[in-house]
């Protein structure tokens, strides 16, 4: 019993809505310099991409409890 409490301790652990925002929130922030930077046509193709992975993300993870 007290097994199953320390792993969902654990689990909450890491499911927690504070480090994993701003994990996504990096993310969006990584797109949006990608988007801009004049150097590389590869960055600029894979902004959209990370912007939308950041973005869907911090919607996953506005859901996560405090």
């Amino acid at each position: 019993m007290s097994g199953s409490v320390v792993a969902k301790g654990s689990v909450a652990r890491w499911f927690r809505r504070g480090p994993w925002e701003a994990v996504a929130m990096t993310l969006i922030g990584g797109g949006i310099i990608m988007l801009v930077q004049p150097w590389s046509i590869d960055l600029y193709s894979y902004s959209f991409v990370t912007i939308l992975a950041g973005t869907v993300g911090f919607v996953i993870v506005s859901h996560f409890p405090e």
